[in-house]
């Protein structure tokens, strides 16, 4: 037990756990359809650009600190899709509309379905997939101050980067 201790100590960042994602396809988003908004369908998660799927609810408080941040990366021209989790369907319409709709696309799962078969365990929790639907990054909380900086963000000029340099 010792030697697993010490050998999970050495990773290079101890407190981020791995996603089994990371490299993989994303599932799909079997979630429905968040009424008066736009359907995510599989093809949008595939579609050649780099795409930010993100896990929210509107009585989540972190994922209203992070909005302002989504609504910025979608401003800059990243696909941002939203996936809302184990909430009312009203709930989230009424926060997208006082707050902003940051997402090209929502899937609506109230029962947490999706977020299981994604390995979601609470929100906000946002991937970042390739253009070819692969996970290229896990992030675990609100994207806000340094976290969002130091972080995510180098991880998704990177995803950004290797997108530009494809053929």
């Amino acid at each position: 037990l010792a030697v697993m201790f010490y050998i999970g100590m050495q990773r290079e960042n101890p407190d981020q756990l791995p996603s089994v994602f990371i490299g993989r396809p994303a599932p799909p988003l079997s979630a429905g359809v968040l009424p008066g908004f736009a359907p995510v369908t599989d093809a949008d998660l595939r579609q050649g650009d780099v795409v930010v799927v993100n896990f929210w609810a509107s009585w989540c408080p972190p994922c209203r600190a992070e909005n302002p941040t989504l609504m910025a990366l979608a401003q800059e021209g990243v696909r941002v899709i939203g996936v809302n989790m184990m909430d009312d369907a009203d709930n989230a319409a009424g926060f997208l509309a006082s707050d902003g709709n940051p997402f090209s696309a929502i899937a609506f799962d109230p029962k947490g379905k999706t977020r299981l078969d994604w390995g979601v365990t609470a929100p906000p929790e946002t991937f970042i997939l390739r253009g070819d639907g692969t996970v290229a990054y896990k992030f675990i909380g609100p994207l806000i101050g340094d976290d969002y900086e130091q972080r995510f963000r180098p991880e998704l000029d990177k995803a950004l980067t290797e997108q530009a340099k494809a053929p």
